[in-house]
């Protein structure tokens, strides 16, 4: 008996991937005996519509793209009350989440593991009453990972992330904020911060803190410091470089829970799109809100 599966697309993403790759990935479904409701997306918010709209008798809802169609995927899946395992197929140009949970590059070879694979229960953020999947970003580094050339990625890797970000320095206005945890209050002036549940940012691994887990309801938080002097700005791009996280130029934390409050609207952005300037977010860790499907015997960062 044929069992029910919503397919969510977007024929954009990553230079049009899918286009060579459809009619092997829906094969590959079709051998499982899956009756399949294809759905490709036109525009922003698309996904969100789709999925939360959905029919509750489909077993599987299987999402293509980049971060951001898999951002809209669960959204719409909170919003419509309906727990359905989820499968990702990564096909953007940056991939975090899918690297996150070791998803195969291969298109094919990632709806082959959605097939054998097992449901892996994960944390998702919520920022006021929008969410997240991996990353709610502000400041001179936001927007770098997604603009910086894949090519000169590729040859300095980390390195190329802080070059980029050097070139705005003169243009950027840091921000005072406080930040509001259930045991202090952080108040400073800010290049940056990152709020995380991922082990790669724009494609750079290890720059969230080691040993995260993506299960333990925690978020990894990182806010960069105003420099007072170039003394100060060489420090912070050498931890940078180096990944210290216990650099005196930057806090770092994981915690459940977070308020955080600015003088003047700041500018976000979830999962890499537009997140909308605010005065005041409230961030908080939905722990194991959906289940997505993976190898478990690839995947070494779970808890």
């Amino acid at each position: 008996m044929s069992k029910k599966m919503l397919f969510v697309y977007n024929p954009k993403a990553g230079k049009e991937r899918i286009k060579s790759n459809l009619a092997d990935i829906l094969d590959v479904f079709a051998s499982r005996d899956y009756e399949i409701t294809i759905a490709p997306t036109r525009k922003q918010g698309d996904a969100v519509e789709i999925v939360a709209g959905r029919d509750p008798g489909y077993e599987l809802v299987v999402c293509s793209g980049g971060d951001g169609t898999l951002d809209e995927t669960v959204t719409g899946m909170l919003q419509s009350g309906i727990r359905t395992p989820i499968g990702y197929i990564p096909a953007g140009s940056t991939n975090d989440f899918g690297g996150s949970l070791s998803l195969p590059k291969n298109m094919v070879q990632a709806a082959e593991t959605i097939m054998q694979g097992q449901n892996f229960s994960c944390d998702i953020g919520k920022f006021n009453d929008a969410i997240f999947v991996y990353i709610a970003a502000f400041g001179i580094f936001t927007d770098v990972s997604y603009e910086t050339d894949q090519e000169m990625k590729n040859t300095l890797g980390h390195m190329a992330y802080v070059l980029e970000g050097m070139k705005r320095l003169p243009s950027v206005k840091s921000q005072r904020m406080k930040i509001f945890l259930e045991d202090r209050v952080i108040e400073d002036e800010f290049l940056f911060g990152m709020v995380t549940n991922s082990v790669s940012v724009g494609g750079f691994k290890n720059i969230t803190g080691k040993d995260v887990l993506l299960d333990d309801g925690l978020l990894e938080v990182t806010l960069i410091k105003r420099p007072r002097n170039p003394v100060d700005l060489n420090g912070i791009m050498m931890a940078l470089l180096n990944r210290d996280m216990d650099s005196e130029y930057m806090y770092y934390f994981r915690t459940s829970h977070l308020t955080v409050e600015s003088e003047e609207p700041v500018a976000w952005t979830l999962d890499g799109e537009n997140g909308g300037s605010h005065t005041k977010v409230e961030i908080s860790d939905l722990c194991r809100a959906v289940d997505i499907r993976v190898n478990y015997t690839q995947v070494g960062l779970l808890g």
